[in-house]
């Protein structure tokens, strides 16, 4: 079990699946710079983090809901939680709201899980599904919170974990998705390359 002090943000979790140095260098040094990718998805975050509720027939729509689990030591905030009853019992949906389209890494799905395992926590229920409504596409796609996903995700958390602790920033490792990265200019992958490159020539042939 963790503390409060010990949390870390579940949008780390994204961050280090996308790239462990910008995880380091967002959660750790705390470093951040907006781009055209990152604009486009708070202006529609605002638009549903609102810290509201609404019902319309048997489904409670809950916008903006907190989250922690003390037995992870993670914590964030849902974009939307939807709550309803059938004759099974009670269904508890989170849907995550993204302006672009579905990724092919699991970043997105690690982010629902997380929350699926705080709510599971907080509400001491079983949740089997998530959801995401992409912008792009305009489509909600439903995920399986299945094992395999479960253990990715723990394992995830870990590793965010150990960065956070050890305040060790992941080097630089050049990749075509860097240029999409909001942080390029200050994590200079490619500089960082070059680097290590003339310094392993001079261990070389330096006395």
């Amino acid at each position: 079990m963790f503390t409060e002090d010990d949390f870390i943000m579940i949008s780390a979790l994204q961050h280090y699946v996308y790239c462990p140095r910008q995880c380091g260098l967002i959660h750790v040094d705390d470093v951040w710079q907006e781009n055209l990718f990152t604009t486009r998805g708070n202006i529609l975050h605002e638009k549903v983090d609102t810290d509201t509720y609404e019902t319309r027939g048997a489904v409670k729509t809950v916008r903006g809901l907190r989250i922690h689990s003390f037995y992870y030591g993670i914590v964030g905030r849902c974009d939307v939680v939807e709550f309803r009853e059938n004759q099974n019992g009670k269904i508890v949906l989170p849907v995550e709201y993204k302006s672009g389209e579905p990724k092919e890494d699991i970043s997105d799905k690690v982010q629902l899980c997380a929350q699926v395992l705080c709510m599971e926590e907080m509400l001491n229920t079983k949740i089997t599904q998530g959801a995401f409504f992409y912008g792009k596409i305009r489509r909600r796609n439903i995920v399986e919170i299945d094992i395999s996903l479960r253990s990715k995700t723990e394992n995830i958390i870990n590793s965010v974990r150990e960065i956070v602790s050890s305040q060790k920033i992941p080097s630089a490792e050049y990749k075509a998705k860097c240029r999409n990265c909001s942080l390029y200019s200050v994590c200079q992958p490619k500089a960082m390359n070059k680097r290590k490159i003339k310094n392993y020539i001079e261990e070389l042939y330096l006395p």
